[in-house]
């Protein structure tokens, strides 16, 4: 049964509405059988992890919050406390910042010294 689980990607590329009934289906008769705890707790089976990898997976904060959301709203959510706390403690990306406005307000003052040389040009030049 843990096969089917290695093919499975839940992620909004590589899902359809159909694939997403598919696996919500399979997951709440899984749930039923065997009960939440013990669902969860083979999901967290370590040796199982490559199985899993697909269906919960942590290799983008984007794909990762898709399941979550997935999850939660078929009303297991409790499976997906592994990727929460994934979420959690990712890195948050840096993003690069750039110090647009001294650099555009320097270069237009140099400007509009050379082109002339009184102070109105300059002062239409910061608006």
């Amino acid at each position: 049964m843990v096969l089917i689980f290695k093919v499975i990607k839940m992620n909004e590329d590589d899902t359809t509405s159909s694939s997403r009934i598919f696996v919500k289906q399979l997951f709440l008769e899984i749930a039923e059988y065997k009960g939440l705890p013990k669902f969860n707790e083979r999901l967290k089976d370590e040796t199982l992890q490559g199985y899993f990898e697909g269906i919960m997976p942590k290799d983008h904060p984007k794909k990762t919050r898709f399941a979550i959301n997935f999850f939660t709203s078929i009303g297991l959510g409790g499976l997906t406390d592994g990727l929460r706390e994934h979420l959690k403690n990712m890195p948050k990306p840096t993003a690069a910042i750039h110090p647009e406005s001294s650099s555009s307000s320097s270069s237009g003052s140099s400007s509009s010294d050379s082109d002339s040389g009184t102070d109105s040009d300059s002062s239409s030049d910061s608006e």
